[in-house]
């Protein structure tokens, strides 16, 4: 069990180192802006208290004193909760209302910090086992110590969840907006990490044994606080993840339209202006390019086209009316290309028409039919 702990607390504080060293990438760029040295800080706080985390568990003893490390997780921690409000006050306030805003919350962070402080001493915590601090006791002023730290880290996760909707909303910057969206999910992982972590040391101090429910609130926080990492950082990596993402999307589309540009290539060579293939650097125009080349295909068969066959017996039952269409359009290619290559022509069969008048104002709306025109070529010619 202990192991399991150490673990997610390892995963919450790489996690956090990961985010620090992400943002410290824009030191130089951003390091005169109030919110950039808020959030750098913010960070350091949240490495400290993961870090310390992680330390508590190896080691009952940091730098010689017994329960340092534990003292130190949980006064960090709840200087970062008051630094991730701080950060929120400054997203979504003007700089007045920010300012005046973070002056109580600096002051509800120290009399806390001041509070926790006390409560250690005065129940003798660097004495006490290491145990006590982490599943909780049937003393009472370590007791009441874990609950006002644990009051400390859920009063921010509710201001945080109730403000990041609206603020959402509110905010002119796009980039902000999934930000504060993400946030709010972390915030709601934390308090449910606040939860567990009440009722284990509520039943502990009753002498009641939860077995492996105890992992719980470890699984939370270890989830919550990654979650929290990803939306402190999202402006950094959200744009180059989503241009990954992109060219994710744009290379399934391309090697998706394969097996439709091939029939019609096979039929057509001279539809196609470069020699096939398919580089990085150059996706979108090849994806272009190969939408353009079916197109132009598409002429050479129209005169072999038979609209009034019906599709393929039984190679469409069940599906909706867009997968019927494209089998049903995949089975008059076929059929095309094989009175083409025979021969076979009549001139009852011409027909004006092409790709049942698909819309190519939308260029990816184009892609998604002829990608599905393209599946049920695939489909049919693994049939026959």
């Amino acid at each position: 069990m202990n192991t399991t702990r150490t673990l997610c607390f390892v995963i919450a504080a790489l996690s956090s180192h990961g985010a620090l060293v992400c943002r410290l990438g824009q030191v130089r760029r951003s390091w005169r802006e109030n919110a950039y040295r808020t959030l750098v800080i913010t960070l350091l706080l949240q490495c400290l208290t993961l870090t310390m985390g992680a330390v508590a568990m190896v080691n009952e003893r940091f730098l010689g004193v017994g329960n340092l490390a534990t003292l130190v997780m949980h006064v960090s921690a709840v200087a970062f909760c008051v630094s991730a409000q701080i950060i929120l006050l400054r997203w979504a306030n003007t700089a007045e209302e920010a300012v005046r805003r973070t002056g109580y919350w600096l002051i509800t962070g120290i009399a806390l910090n001041a509070l926790l402080i006390a409560l250690f001493l005065i129940a003798d915590g660097i004495g006490r086992p290491a145990s006590d601090f982490s599943s909780g006791s049937g003393q009472p002023l370590v007791l009441i110590y874990l609950l006002v730290f644990i009051v400390s880290q859920a009063v921010p996760c509710v201001t945080i969840f109730r403000q990041c909707g609206p603020y959402a909303r509110m905010a002119e910057k796009a980039e902000l907006r999934p930000a504060l969206r993400l946030l709010s999910v972390a915030a709601v992982i934390l308090f449910f990490y606040c939860l567990a972590r009440t009722v284990g040391i509520v039943t502990a101090a009753c002498g009641i044994d939860l077995g492996g429910w105890k992992l719980a609130a470890n699984v939370f926080s270890a989830v919550g606080i990654a979650t929290l990492s990803l939306s402190l950082t999202i402006s950094s990596w959200g744009t180059p993840a989503g241009q990954l993402l992109g060219w994710a999307h744009s290379y399934g589309s391309y090697q998706a339209l394969y097996p439709l540009w091939r029939d019609l290539y096979g039929s057509s060579p001279d539809m196609v202006l470069e020699p096939p293939g398919v580089s990085v650097a150059d996706l979108d125009y090849r994806l272009h390019r190969r939408v353009i080349e079916i197109r132009d295909g598409w002429p050479d068969l129209r005169p072999c086209i038979d609209r009034t066959a019906s599709g393929p017996a039984g190679a469409n039952r069940g599906a909706g009316d867009d997968s019927r269409q494209a089998f049903a359009e995949a089975a008059q290619i076929r059929r095309a290309l094989h009175a083409k290559h025979t021969c076979i022509i009549s001139d009852d069969n011409k027909d004006p028409d092409g790709f049942e008048d698909r819309d190519t104002d939308n260029f990816m709306a184009e892609v998604d039919w002829f990608a599905k025109v393209a599946s049920a070529c695939r489909k049919l010619g693994n049939t026959r």
